[in-house]
């Protein structure tokens, strides 16, 4: 894939339309086991909760760092080993952000996963899981009940 300069610089997002209410998305959001992680230890709901989620050797910390109730919570990673890659740490430090926006009894979630750019060495493989965890497991737990967790 050949990059151009402004897709160097961007980072990851995916957006997707719920037919949810944004708290009900944002409690499903929080609910990281039931879409994202069955391997999952912590709170992730709250601000200042602590969160991991675990693949086998791979895994990821994150804090809450900030909510905005029914409008946007933001996860800090504050640290993962990225078993898969060379640098094991890539993701430390960076940032996923879900904004919600509410119109009409559906929700828009805007997620960003803020650091993890085509530049970073997981970007293809992390681009495919990110949409296959919220397209095909978060959105079918909030829209039908039941998502699709690793």
């Amino acid at each position: 894939m050949k990059k151009t300069t402004f897709q160097s610089e961007q980072d990851f997002s995916y957006h997707l339309t719920v037919k949810a209410s944004a708290k009900e998305t944002m409690k499903n959001i929080s609910q990281v086991n039931l879409w994202w992680a069955k391997n999952f230890k912590g709170k992730a709901a709250q601000l200042n909760d602590e969160f991991s989620v675990y693949f086998g050797d791979t895994y990821v910390d994150f804090r809450i760092s900030e909510v905005i109730p029914n409008k946007k919570i933001t996860w800090s990673v504050t640290d993962c080993n990225l078993q898969w890659i060379n640098d094991k740490k890539e993701w430390q430090n960076t940032e996923v952000i879900w904004t919600l926006s509410e119109k009409a009894g559906k929700t828009q979630v805007d997620f960003l996963h803020k650091g993890l750019n085509p530049d970073s060495e997981c970007y293809e493989s992390c681009n495919t899981g990110w949409t296959h965890h919220l397209k095909d497991s978060l959105q079918k737990l909030i829209d039908e009940g039941k998502g699709l967790p690793e």
